[in-house]
């Protein structure tokens, strides 16, 4: 058996290795367009910052080590220019000499994994003005930075590779502003959980233009103006564009094979394409979403290598399924870390799920443990059956184990209110007896058992300042003078039970506290006393995070970045 691999990296590379693994004699050519057949693509930005130091600490592989191991026939600086799938041959040009022939195959697999969205807009193309995808990039953009020494940025985008190159680039002493169409970062989180992002990303310097559309580049001073619609030019030594990625389909879209969103590639559960004896993985490939069942365009490294070793795996003749993407992800931003699985309230709503959520802000540790940090953990389920469909949470120390526990539930198809059984590993450094995890379901426990009632961010513009409902804020006398809502009183929770003939038993209460557990429990007080009861979700430091975020990006708007 004879197996042609279009590309390397993650889904490509996988394939190649396991059909080696599964079988010894098949022959297998992969063939690279560009000079790396596998390496770290999610390290790319931290070798232009210099936390990665060593540039051959990229590359997994090299052609000869992967031969060496594998006995693969990896070609690099070979472009595949066009599939025949009627005669199982596929256009091949050797792009240092030039050369051009037809490879026969018995098998073929397409992982030509995506490619930076290239908006047509005046301007691109510029020498200052760089994307990032490939190993080479990353090189030119590095040698840009050691030869021209660039005192600014503009990185337009605001998803994970803007992040990260703002990161690092302010690091090492630049001056980073962000200019992005949605008037937030990273499309995973919801709003209130993205104000935490561009929180830390003020804190450290980064300027955000958020609500902007760039419409154009111009060589200015050296450097490159970047045009943006009713706004004044943003300045910049350099310009990273990071809108994020198509499917680099082109040859299975010329070869006549069936293709999805944004011109992907369409294939089954088995990773086969519409054309017999083609598969293909990763970037390029349509995916069904593991929660909504819809089709969806999930560019990871992970299911990419998932699905490179099934297809694999079909090749050599056996019957593997690919279950679909669900988007689990963690970003680095600065001290903070933010992760995500699953659906988010926004796009659950928008898939046509009804949907309820939690959210709660638990330290990573046991609080009398020293050095504990906060995190906030937004649980997005379903109503009625309270499927899980989703989680995001910001914060420090112990993030990304949590999210690792809900990506795992919402894979083993577990409810919202079986996370309050979960049997978690505990010990004062590194967590609670009561986990975040296990704290998320036990408030979705209540809400399931009609202990508790919520009103949330979105509800509290609309809430009556007349006098027809109480708004009650149950922190302490302190805190609420240090902010709070307008129109909310202050009875601390632990005066409540001497001061209840202050509150009328006939209006209905809303309540909040810091993060909600004070305002739960005063909740629970009213209620165990014949009030109508509403507990907000979040908690104070989620309201005033959200609001202040909205605010700022509000008063850029009319400038263009943040002040």
């Amino acid at each position: 058996m004879k197996v042609v691999i279009v590309g390397g990296v993650a889904g490509g590379a996988t394939a190649a290795a396991r059909i080696r693994r599964r079988d010894e004699q098949a022959e297998i050519v992969v063939f690279e367009r560009s000079g790396f057949i596998s390496y770290a693509n999610c390290g790319l930005p931290y070798y232009i910052g210099g936390v990665i130091t060593d540039q051959n600490e990229l590359t997994l592989q090299t052609p000869e080590s992967f031969y060496e191991r594998f006995r693969v026939d990896m070609r690099v600086h070979h472009e595949v220019t066009a599939l025949h799938p009627e005669r199982k041959t596929v256009s091949v040009t050797n792009l240092q000499t030039g050369e051009q022939w037809e490879e026969p195959y018995d098998k073929l697999l397409l992982s030509p994994g995506a490619k930076p969205a290239q908006p047509r807009l005046p301007g691109v193309g510029l020498e200052n003005l760089f994307t990032l995808r490939t190993v080479e990039d990353t090189l030119r953009i590095r040698r840009f930075l050691d030869t021209h020494h660039p005192k600014s940025a503009v990185l337009a985008g605001g998803g994970f590779i803007s992040l990260e190159m703002a990161e690092n680039l302010r690091r090492s002493g630049m001056e980073v502003t962000i200019v992005q169409r949605p008037k937030q970062l990273m499309n995973p989180f919801d709003p209130e959980m993205a104000a935490f992002i561009h929180a830390e990303m003020r804190k450290h310097g980064v300027q955000l233009a958020l609500g902007h559309t760039v419409e154009g580049f111009e060589e200015k001073d050296g450097g490159i103006d970047v045009l943006l619609k009713d706004a004044a030019p943003l300045h910049a030594d350099m310009v990273v564009l990071a809108i994020g990625v198509t499917p680099d389909s082109r040859l299975a879209q010329d070869a006549g094979l069936e293709t999805g969103i944004k011109g992907s590639i369409v294939v089954n559960d088995r990773m086969e394409t519409s054309a017999p004896d083609i598969y293909a993985v990763g970037d390029a490939v349509q995916v069904r979403h593991f929660v909504t069942g819809q089709d969806a365009l999930i560019s990871l490294a992970g299911p990419a290598n998932k699905q490179g070793r099934i297809a694999a795996d079909n090749i050599c003749g056996d019957d593997k399924h690919y279950h679909g993407s669900q988007g689990s992800s963690v970003v680095q931003v600065f001290e903070m870390t933010a992760a995500a699985t699953g659906v988010n309230e926004t796009n659950a709503k928008k898939a046509g799920l009804s949907v309820d959520k939690v959210i709660l802000s638990p330290m990573n540790h046991a609080g009398y443990y020293p050095g504990g940090k906060l995190m906030t953990i937004k649980v997005v389920f379903e109503q009625q059956t309270y499927r899980l469909l989703g989680a995001q949470i910001v914060g420090y120390d112990g993030v990304d184990k949590r999210i690792d526990v809900l990506a795992t539930a919402i894979r083993a198809g577990l409810k919202a209110t079986d996370l309050a059984e979960l049997d978690l590993a505990y010990a004062p450094p590194y967590s609670s007896a009561k986990d975040p995890v296990n704290m998320a379901g036990f408030m979705v426990e209540n809400i399931a058992n009609g202990l508790v009632r919520q009103w949330y961010l979105e509800d509290e513009a609309a809430l009556p300042r007349d006098g027809s409902v109480t708004l009650l804020d149950a922190r302490t006398e302190a805190e609420y003078a240090a902010g709070h809502i307008d129109g909310f009183v202050n009875i601390p929770v632990d005066a409540l039970r001497e001061r209840l003939d202050e509150i009328p038993l006939w209006k209905p209460v809303y309540l909040i506290c810091q993060s909600g557990l004070r305002s739960y429990i005063a909740a629970r007080i009213l209620a165990s006393h014949g009030y109508d009861c509403y507990n907000f979700a979040g908690g104070y430091r989620l309201y005033e995070t959200a609001k202040l975020d909205r605010c700022l990006i509000e008063q850029a708007t009319a400038c263009g970045m943040d002040r």
